[in-house]
């Protein structure tokens, strides 16, 4: 099992920014796609953006559009999220996942997925 391991989460005040990454115990980032999820405290978790195996596809929720960015270095087998603009309503725990595919219009079932890594938007 691949062990999927997130960093960068943390305190940020609003309007601030912050990056996530996911770092890989293997290298197999080039097989599968990847995602990032949140969710927050009596929430169901949320898919936020992926990336397809190959970079060329990428989706974001809507309401992380124009803020969120997600790209992924092979070589580091690592994945990102940088995250500007924060607003409080983006506090969630994050996890990144191996999930099966990523297209423009949505992303398809884990695979994989890490521990996760709270994010908290507060003044």
């Amino acid at each position: 099992q691949v062990q999927l391991v997130e960093s960068g989460g943390g305190l940020v005040q609003p309007g601030g920014s912050q990056r996530l990454s996911c770092t890989a115990s293997e290298f197999r980032l080039n097989s599968y796609s990847m995602g990032w999820f949140r969710q927050a405290p009596g929430k169901e978790r949320e898919g936020v953006a992926c990336i397809s195996s190959s970079g060329t596809s990428t989706y974001y929720l809507d309401d992380v559009k124009g803020r969120f960015t997600i790209s992924r270095v092979d070589e580091k087998k690592t994945m990102y999220l940088q995250m500007n603009s924060l607003k409080p309503e983006d506090t969630a725990v994050y996890y990144c996942a191996e999930i099966r595919w990523c297209a423009p219009h949505g992303m398809g079932p884990i695979v994989n997925w890490g521990q996760g890594t709270q994010v908290t938007v507060s003044s």
